[in-house]
């Protein structure tokens, strides 16, 4: 399976939809789509299926950016947060 990076330009922004896997394969195309959108970006992960631990890291990293995510499923919100707090003991 791949990634499949879809734009939706909305009044207050740009929402970019992700369908698939986010893994290390893809986070250089997702960083290019967020760079190419600008602020205010959204990433959707409604139908994201898959993630790695560069995904997870990608995503703690648009967060700390003022990106918006959402329709994450409970398992990557979890993991996020797990990772927020392995990179905060780690310093």
């Amino acid at each position: 399976m791949t990634l499949k990076i879809t734009r939706i330009c909305e009044q207050h922004g740009t929402r970019i939809c992700l369908s698939g896997e986010l893994r290390c394969a893809y986070i250089d195309d997702v960083r290019a789509e967020i760079e190419q959108v600008g602020q205010p970006a959204t990433l959707d992960l409604d139908e994201v299926d898959v993630v790695d631990i560069d995904g997870v890291r990608l995503l703690n990293e648009c967060v700390v950016q003022g990106i918006e995510v959402f329709n994450c499923s409970s398992y990557i919100r979890r993991w996020m947060l797990q990772e927020k707090r392995a990179y905060r003991d780690d310093k």
